[in-house]
């Protein structure tokens, strides 16, 4: 009986997981199957992207000589023929001025050089009552351009087949007043030739029929490019897409008007997108310096058919694999089957927490007796290991409640009541600390004593509980020593003897100290390896600041006295590296320049108070950072001057 369950739930097993096996199998080809045709239409959209650039550089590159040349007009048929030369891409390219603006000329001259189809390059003046180009549109959005822009696909009054697109850019005089347009004219046949062939190269590389074609849309839906050509400049995406029950194509061609780039087959609902009658997959991509993006539909078929030939092989040998395991396992179940029944009622009172059970004697040398003797060996592990676990749990809990007992004496030596004068309104102050552990070793403080605020900000080197300690005589000291003289240089040279004295450790400290006359604004202050203070008020830029050496590294260092005039509603921001140096999952840092463009941001909207300001900068890191570990003690200390 034990040997058919057993049997049993082996092929119910398998059966299971070869399906799951299969699903997976077809599910992993098809993701890859999707990101190949991804990585082609990519490819295909740098191309597009390197030939618009080329057509781009090509045409701004020539704006200089035409400008330097605007008294010599007969040369435009020159810098054009020369721009229609060096590039292949470029079918013709022209330079339309101003009404009058050469008043020989007639109310217009554009100069034009055009590659006929023998490949000779013409140049002729195409202005005239015939061709009034000076209300046109494209000429006002091509003088209205600063460094250059693209016109809407186009046909030529000759052709109506193949389309146009012109790259344009303003010209002008030396008073800097636009007095032409230049305009580079780029056909779009080259690029459904290039869409086509990346359609055939993929065919024939999978091997499939012509079931895959790729279109260009601008963003009101409009053919750019299309396999049927009447459609191409005439025909619209969303005018066919309505005219079908199915709703997801509508939503298909939004998600390409408005995203990037991506890959569209189903909705939230698992319902699959259908295009001309077949479940299809549309992969998307917006096609730089334009407006336009180009699609790529391929029947869902073409991406899950090598899926499914894969699964399907799967699945037979799968199939013989367990009909061969059925035979051989019936025999070898059987024959092992019993000394295992004993073996499992002793396992059963194991399974209870009766870990001193006394289990069988198995006499045969098999797979069953080293099971048994390696289930005696985990009896004795589990009794030493429940016993190590007690004992490193108590261990574990009191170093948290000790760890927890000093974060809190730490944070209980930094001001925690904001704001801390309201009775005053000639200062606003705010701060924050974030350690990176438990404990920390970042520091700031200040106070009034005769109407001169005393801060300062420290980082102590490392983290942890030793960096915690060296915080607490740092501030320690600083409130001790500031006591009795109100010279910073004086204060930071006597808390760096304090701490040089006996620094075995070698750990060292950077601070920053400043005393704030708050009548007068001058501000005194000493720098010892730290970050400079930013000012933020009548612009944004750092205090300048001596480096000096850090506290703690040499003993007798002479640290500069410094100052500086602080005025009204200015904020001094100060902080540690834990804000300049946080760190992203790229390890990519936050950067000086990060802290520079947010204080300029908060001063334009004129929110440079206190707590307004380190808000803006936590919340900036904490989104910076994402979901990397905090790798050091951030703090932020602002002080506003209001009298």
């Amino acid at each position: 009986m034990l040997t058919r369950r057993i049997i049993l739930n082996l092929i119910i097993s398998m059966g299971f997981t070869s399906y799951l096996v299969y699903e997976i199998v077809v599910k992993v080809i098809e993701e890859e199957e999707i990101g190949q045709y991804e990585e082609i239409l990519d490819n295909t959209n740098q191309q597009i992207r390197r030939v618009m650039s080329d057509v781009y550089v090509g045409t701004v590159n020539h704006i200089d000589e035409i400008e330097e040349n605007l008294d010599q007009p007969e040369k435009m048929y020159d810098i054009m023929k020369r721009i229609v030369e060096r590039n292949p891409r470029i079918r013709s390219c022209g330079i339309s001025f101003i009404d009058t603006y050469y008043p020989k000329k007639g109310r217009w001259f554009a100069p034009y050089a055009v590659r006929e189809k023998d490949s000779t390059i013409v140049t002729r003046n195409i202005g005239g009552p015939n061709y009034d180009y000076l209300n046109s549109e494209w000429f006002k959005k091509g003088k209205e351009s600063k460094e250059g822009t693209w016109s809407k696909p186009f046909f030529e009054e000759n052709d109506s087949i193949v389309p146009l697109v012109s790259c344009m850019a303003p010209i002008h005089n030396k008073k800097g007043e636009v007095v032409a347009v230049l305009g580079a004219d780029l056909s779009l046949g080259w690029l459904s030739n290039k869409l086509q062939n990346t359609i055939e190269r993929t065919d024939r590389k999978k091997g499939l029929d012509d079931n895959i074609y790729c279109f260009i849309i601008d963003q009101k839906g409009t053919y750019i490019v299309h396999p049927d050509i009447k459609r191409i400049l005439r025909d619209n995406y969303f005018t066919h897409a309505k005219e079908t029950a199915d709703t997801l194509d509508d939503h298909a061609g939004k998600m390409m008007v408005t995203n990037e780039r991506g890959v569209y087959y189903q909705n939230d609902e698992e319902k699959e997108l259908t295009i001309n009658g077949t479940s299809s997959c549309l992969f998307y991509h917006a096609i730089d310096y334009t407006d336009w993006s180009v699609g790529m539909v391929v029947p869902m078929f073409d991406i899950r058919v090598i899926g499914y030939a894969f699964g399907i092989i799967l699945l037979i040998i799968i199939f013989i694999g367990v009909l061969v395991i059925y035979l051989i396992g019936r025999f070898s179940i059987r024959r092992t089957i019993k000394p295992l029944k004993r073996l499992t009622t002793t396992a059963d009172e194991v399974a209870k927490g009766n870990f001193s059970t006394k289990l069988p004697e198995i006499k045969q040398n098999t797979e069953i007796r080293a099971l048994r003797d390696s289930f005696e060996e985990m009896q004795h592990s589990l009794i030493r290991y429940v016993e190590d676990l007690k004992t490193t749990t108590a261990q574990n809990a009191a170093i948290e409640n000790e760890l927890k007992i000093a974060s809190d004496i730490q944070m209980s030596m930094l001001p925690k009541t904001f704001p801390p004068y309201p009775e005053r309104h000639d200062i606003d102050i705010f701060g924050q600390l974030k350690p990176a552990k438990e404990v920390g070793g970042d520091l700031f403080d200040f106070y009034i004593r005769d109407e001169k605020l005393y801060f300062c900000i420290g980082d102590v080197s490392g983290k942890g509980v030793p960096a915690s300690l060296v915080m607490a005589v740092t501030r320690f000291l600083f409130r001790n020593v500031s006591a009795h003289t109100s010279q910073p240089d004086h204060i930071i040279t006597a808390i760096n003897e304090a701490i040089s004295e006996n620094n075995e450790t070698g750990m060292f400290v950077t601070c920053f100290v400043g005393v704030l006359d708050l009548a007068t604004g001058n501000l005194v202050y000493c720098n010892a390896g730290h970050e400079a203070p930013i000012l933020i008020g009548r612009g944004v830029g750092q205090l300048d600041c001596d480096p000096n050496l850090p506290l703690g590294v040499l003993s007798g260092w002479t640290f500069t006295h410094q100052e500086a005039l602080i005025d009204p509603k200015t904020t001094i921001f100060l902080y540690t590296d834990g804000l300049n140096e946080a760190e992203n999952t790229c390890h990519e840092q936050f950067g000086d320049e990060r802290v520079i463009r947010l204080a300029e941001s908060l001063l334009e909207r004129d929110k440079t108070q206190p707590q307004t300001v380190i808000k803006n900068m936590f919340n900036a890191v904490k989104e910076f950072v994402a979901d990397a570990e905090q790798s050091d003690d951030l703090t932020m200390l602002a002080i506003q001057y209001n009298k």
